[in-house]
């Protein structure tokens, strides 16, 4: 699951390179793409850090009690959705 967050940086870096422009590129473009590009990286590093805490405690608590299975990955799927709020907004701030 976490695999999916670079390529949302991959995405992105493919948008802003599109973007740049060697004889116009000013100041205020500069740091709307520095903006996007750490808007992007740093909520697919926050949700890393999110599924990596949640799969190793599913996996223990699955280890336990198997009822616990549908509940970890609805968590997953959650930590999952903060790279992709990270990668729609820095979509919306690059352009």
């Amino acid at each position: 699951m976490a695999g999916i967050l670079g390529i949302y940086g991959l995405i992105i870096s493919l948008l802003i390179y599109q973007k740049i422009n060697r004889d116009s590129y000013t100041f205020f473009e500069g740091y709307k793409h520095l903006a996007s590009g750490l808007c992007c990286g740093l909520s697919s590093l926050g949700a890393g850090l999110a599924i990596g805490i949640v799969g190793d405690a599913g996996v223990r608590a699955n280890a336990q009690q198997e009822a616990v299975f549908v509940g970890m990955i609805l968590i997953l799927i959650f930590a999952e959705a903060l790279g992709l709020y990270g990668m729609i907004i820095a979509i919306v701030i690059s352009q």
